[in-house]
């Protein structure tokens, strides 16, 4: 399996059930087999809600407290985080910059906690006209930018 050969963790984040059976079946297959891989690790969102990871994550917080695992001042933003499903399957970090192609100026649904201090970099051009040149320039433009993670300058 090409995963394994080139040492790839491949994951999926999204509502795999909304996806066809055949699909999913084939997900699963090669998120299990290549689930111990350390090389780069390839996630993929397909049909993906901001709002519906939100959500979920919500219910587990609920449950946890019907159940008495959790205690609602216990609830933080880093309690919320963890049950959200960037931290459950991938542990992945919020991303620092968001490239949005195609000249839309809207977060599209994707990574709404998870954007809460990520920089964004728009772009008009489609995504298969956005070339090496313009990824170099989103990233000069990023490091050019003052991070203040919510905070004023000094």
């Amino acid at each position: 399996m090409f995963c394994n050969r080139q040492n790839l963790r491949f994951s999926v984040i999204g509502d795999k059930s909304r996806l066809p059976q055949p699909l999913q079946i084939a997900i699963s297959s090669v998120e299990e087999s290549s689930k111990t891989n350390r090389g780069t690790h390839f996630v993929m969102l397909l049909s993906y809600s901001g709002r519906h990871d939100i959500i979920e994550a919500s219910k587990k917080i609920a449950s946890k407290i019907e159940h008495g695992i959790l205690q609602a001042t216990d609830i933080s933003e880093s309690t919320f985080e963890t049950l959200l499903q960037t931290n459950i399957i991938t542990e992945l970090p919020n991303p620092d910059l968001l490239i949005q192609t195609s000249g839309e100026l809207r977060m599209s649904n994707f990574m709404l906690w998870q954007l809460a201090y990520t920089e964004f970099y728009f772009s008009n051009k489609l995504f298969p006209d956005f070339k090496e040149v313009d990824f170099i320039e989103a990233l000069s433009t990023f490091e050019r930018r003052q991070r203040r993670y919510g905070g004023r300058v000094k």
